[in-house]
């Protein structure tokens, strides 16, 4: 049976070198394995971080483009709407001064002597065969009352004619202002029903009725308009 020999002093350091030698070369190992993997997912998410940045500043972009476009498409409209506001207040302005034109026209009526005592004698009708009342006061400027008592005594004759009834007019001390262009007013039932026939008033009823056509003349159709009568 062989007997084991302890170690001397020079064998145990020498075991005892190895032993730190391996580990320390475990060590290293390791360290490198450490820091490889830690490079690894240092790039890996360093990789994450960078598409994620990039993604941002893609949609960051983006929304800055979308913003552009959008104040692009504001900014256009605003310009044409303020070209089409311009271009209906200059039109509207020459309608103004076309009514405004007509309005002066008919102030010259009253000077045309005959013409105008017939036209009263047509506005007293007309506004009898609107009010069918038996008793009408009529208001006028008190330079017309006997162009308009003539009016009266002409319709009178052709409302009895149509009807074959009497009707009664009476001219009021409440005259029309001396500025008006002419024509009368009236009333029935004391002065519950009332029938503008002054010259202004029916101008403005013409305008009216004839604006949309004058638009039409004037300006032509427009361009968002599908459908025509």
């Amino acid at each position: 049976m062989t007997s084991v020999r302890p170690l001397n002093d020079d064998e145990v350091f020498n075991e005892m070198k190895k032993m730190v030698a391996f580990i320390k070369q475990e060590a290293l190992e390791k360290a490198r394995e450490i820091k490889v993997k830690a490079d690894e997912e240092f790039n890996i998410e360093k990789a994450k971080i960078v598409r994620q940045e990039s993604l941002n500043i893609e949609a960051v972009f983006e929304r800055k483009i979308k913003q552009a476009e959008v104040q692009k498409r504001i900014s256009q409209s605003n310009h044409v709407n303020k070209a089409r506001l311009r271009m209906l207040q200059e039109r509207d302005t020459v309608l103004d001064d076309l009514f405004e034109a007509g309005n002066a026209r008919i102030h010259d009526l009253s000077k045309q002597g005959d013409a105008y005592a017939d036209m009263l004698k047509q506005l007293v009708l007309q506004g009898a065969y609107t009010l069918m009342e038996p008793e009408i006061a009529i208001r006028c400027r008190k330079a017309d009352v006997d162009h308009v008592n003539a009016a009266i005594e002409y319709a009178v004759e052709q409302y009895n004619n149509t009807f074959a009834q009497t009707i009664a007019f009476s001219v009021t001390d409440e005259y029309l202002p001396a500025s008006s262009a002419g024509g009368v007013i009236l009333t029935g039932l004391q002065g519950k029903i009332v029938v503008d026939n002054t010259l202004e008033a029916r101008l403005e009823i013409a305008k009216q009725q004839m604006l949309p056509k004058l638009r039409v003349t004037l300006f032509g159709n427009s361009p968002n308009r599908r459908f025509f009568n």
